[in-house]
């Protein structure tokens, strides 16, 4: 008889709901710079495709294959920052809409040096150092 009853309220509890803790709506993810690739018009070279790696190895050249520049690029905090490995101008950094932005959007970044340029994120193309 005691088994019964054990086993009556071990399935009762097991039967009884349960309260699960809500889990908060997720944030915006943060913007992601790695693994991706944008177009923008540059007032001397045209119109510019650049892609940075998963390393953070960014190459730029126009939409017809010349290059234009390569460096690093990495985000610091709602910016991302580029420097160049052709230039003495250092370190650049660019406002970035601070979430996640799809294929075929684009935004008005803006350079700490007041500069303002239309990127349009565009389907990742790991681009070639030239030889």
């Amino acid at each position: 008889m005691r088994l019964t009853i054990c086993l009556t309220a071990a399935f009762a509890l097991c039967a009884a709901p349960t309260t699960v803790a809500a889990k908060p709506a997720p944030k915006h993810s943060a913007f992601q710079l790695m693994s991706t690739s944008w177009t923008y018009v540059d007032t001397k070279d045209g119109k510019l495709k650049e892609s940075i790696d998963a390393d953070g190895n960014y190459i730029t050249q126009t939409v017809g294959g010349k290059h234009i520049d390569h460096g690093t690029a990495a985000m610091k905090g709602k910016k991302a920052c580029f420097t160049s490995a052709m230039t003495k101008e250092g370190e650049i950094c660019w406002t970035t809409p601070g979430s996640e932005l799809k294929v075929g959007h684009s935004f008005v970044a803006t350079s700490d040096k007041g500069q303002k340029l239309r990127v349009t994120r565009v389907a990742y193309a790991k681009l070639q150092m030239p030889k």
